[in-house]
């Protein structure tokens, strides 16, 4: 079987599709042919899910021949149900959404900054600090009263 080239490697960590332990994988088809990379979290992923849902694999065999855990691959199973191929490839970590920014919080921000329209961004940090005892990056205040103003527009 032939190894990945370095560009491939790197473009899998680059889109979060790097498997971290290729070395587990004992699938037949992963370790005998150049096409199914054991590298290739996605093409593994969806092999697995197809095996399980079209071929009726059982869930435990499945997670050993592909190296997961059972409760990954009932995830990737009602992933693939509910979203198809595009369920599958990895979600980006962390917050979604500016989750310390409430509403309540930059309501705050825009009534300070009308009052005061002198504030910086570090200055309304501290006002936050002081009124809500939250820590908040000048940039994220800056990005959310952005985004409320072009909601206005």
């Amino acid at each position: 079987m032939r190894k990945p080239s370095k560009q491939k490697i790197e473009a899998l960590r680059e889109h979060g599709c790097l498997n971290p332990r290729p070395e587990v994988v004992n699938d037949a088809l992963f370790v005998t042919t150049d096409f199914f990379d054991p590298n290739d979290l996605l093409q593994l992923k969806y092999e697995m899910v197809r095996r399980v849902h079209v071929e009726g694999q059982p869930v435990s065999l499945a997670a050993r021949s592909f190296g997961l855990s059972r409760p990954t691959v009932y995830q990737a199973v009602s992933a693939f149900e509910q979203g198809g191929l595009a369920a599958l490839q990895p979600q980006k970590p962390g917050p979604r959404r500016a989750h310390k920014l409430s509403e309540e919080v930059v309501n705050f921000l825009e009534d300070t900054r009308a009052d005061m329209p002198h504030l910086g961004a570090g200055d309304l940090v501290a006002a936050i600090k002081e009124r809500f005892d939250l820590s908040v990056h000048p940039r994220s205040i800056e990005r959310a009263l952005l985004r409320r103003k072009k909601k206005r527009r």
